[in-house]
């Protein structure tokens, strides 16, 4: 049986959302981007109470169900358990990875933003509970996600490439044009926010957007 590590090994393409109060829209976005072969969604909103948060939450526990999916929520390790998740990624600037891994729990899968080689070398060298499960690796391109982070460019990636030593995935401005890029720098792994919530079909983007990776859905990983 394939551990969570060796799921998470396997996920190419992970799909970032906020919570909107139109919970029936989000269902059928989660559902989509899923079909299309996303393998981990995360709960991504600042700006949301923590009563929209957990409503929310549900929905993408139940998605993630059907799916056989990972289901992780930003920055808050203490709603890893009312909502079911699998685990929480935070920020360089958020709490640190042990002490959220004690807050959300040993067998959750912790990840961790990185900008640049000096912060992809320090998680490496973390020790046991300070080292995340994953990183992300970017942002490849400025977004309006993370307003005021400047782009770390292809040459992180390319940098991650080459030495990361856990499951990483470019982040930022990526989308079904400019995927190749990435790729090419050697990204195998991404993180889609506006390319599969903005887009007019999602699913069908989840799809090209695997494709570009490398795979297509209902192929082994």
């Amino acid at each position: 049986m394939a551990t969570p590590a060796d799921k998470l090994a396997s996920t190419h393409l992970y799909f970032v959302c906020d919570a909107p109060e139109a919970l029936d829209e989000l269902d059928l976005l989660l559902e989509e981007a899923l079909l299309g072969g996303a393998g981990l969604i995360q709960l991504r909103d600042k700006g949301a109470g923590e009563d929209r948060l957990l409503a929310a939450g549900a929905r993408f526990r139940e998605a993630a169900n059907r799916h056989d999916a990972f289901f992780l929520i930003n920055d808050r390790p203490d709603l890893v358990a009312p909502t079911g998740a699998d685990g929480v990624h935070v920020g360089q600037g958020d709490v640190g990875v042990a002490e959220a891994r004690r807050v959300a729990g040993t067998d959750a899968i912790v990840g961790l933003s990185s900008h640049a080689p000096a912060q992809l070398d320090a998680a490496h060298a973390a020790a046991r509970d300070d080292r995340p499960d994953y990183l992300s690796v970017g942002p490849v391109w400025a977004t309006p996600t993370k307003p005021g982070r400047p782009a770390a460019g292809l040459d992180y990636v390319r940098y991650a490439a080459a030495h990361a030593s856990v499951p990483w995935f470019a982040i930022g401005g990526i989308d079904t044009v400019n995927i190749g890029e990435v790729v090419n720098a050697g990204a195998s792994r991404v993180v889609v926010v506006r390319a599969i919530r903005d887009a007019t079909d999602p699913r069908a983007t989840a799809e090209s957007l695997n494709g570009a990776l490398g795979h297509r859905v209902g192929a082994a990983s």
